[in-house]
């Protein structure tokens, strides 16, 4: 592949924090390689911002790996920017060519306050984990594996749920901020599985009433879930979870 330079400008939101309004404001960046990533992009940003003696842009990242989900950026009106099944981490420059403009934001919800510039405050998603999002462990050895007969198509389900990594590209994409697609995953793995069993109805329940305790929207089935998400989880799983909290409502009543 022909690696290449490249000069940008961008237009990057900077917010003091969720109190304060923020603004776009204008930078360019001369000399960025084809072969970098969005992320190290951003770190030469912030290297000429120091030099200058201004405050660098702060933005969210961990492992750089696309696995954590931290790296939340919505790049020319997409989360994590124009490649399909990829976060903004493993986002290359190659992406773009020589001349462009690119506009970073943060996610936009309410219930993902800004902390500063592009971080965002996820902490509503662990608070619906901690509601429900667990199973109960016996004490002991482990279990053999084959003493646990689960059939081929829910396991491979359930492995696909489990691929969420909770970044929030589901709730930034949506038109009302929902975060049915994020439950839904963390729902359907478990639920699917005979581990999950002993919370099923309890589960469902709580975790929706965080959800809406957290201020998420609605859902509309408009699909932009699905289609911005990095690790391609499946509406059907939106199902799955409506079928379940409907089963859940009619036992707990």
């Amino acid at each position: 592949m022909e690696h290449y330079n490249m000069n940008l400008t961008l237009k990057v939101w900077r917010q003091e924090n969720s109190d304060k309004k923020g603004k776009f404001e204008t930078y360019k960046v001369n000399g960025i390689s084809s072969e970098m990533s969005f992320l190290e992009m951003f770190d030469v940003l912030n290297e000429q911002l120091i030099h200058e003696g201004k405050d660098a842009i702060a933005f969210d990242h961990d492992c750089r790996e696309g696995i954590c989900g931290a790296c939340s950026m919505y790049i020319n009106g997409k989360p994590h920017g124009p490649w399909e099944l990829n976060t903004t981490c493993q986002l290359h420059m190659r992406a773009f060519k020589d001349g462009d403009t690119i506009v970073v934001e943060p996610w936009r919800a309410k219930a993902f306050p800004v902390i500063k510039d592009l971080v965002t405050d996820r902490s509503s998603f662990d608070r619906i984990i901690q509601s429900g999002g667990y199973i109960s462990v016996n004490t002991g050895n482990a279990v053999d594996a084959n003493s646990l007969p689960i059939k081929k198509d829910h396991a491979d389900a359930a492995f696909a749920a489990a691929a969420c990594i909770g970044c929030g590209a589901c709730v930034a994409a949506c038109k009302n901020s929902s975060a049915m697609l994020f439950v839904s995953a963390k729902v359907s793995h478990l639920a699917l599985l005979p581990q999950g069993e002993p919370e099923k109805e309890s589960r469902v329940l709580n975790m929706i009433a965080q959800m809406d305790k957290e201020g998420f929207g609605g859902c509309t089935n408009t699909g932009a879930c699905e289609a911005t998400c990095p690790k391609g989880i499946s509406l059907s799983n939106i199902a799955r979870l409506n079928k379940e909290y409907t089963l859940a409502s009619l036992i707990s009543e």
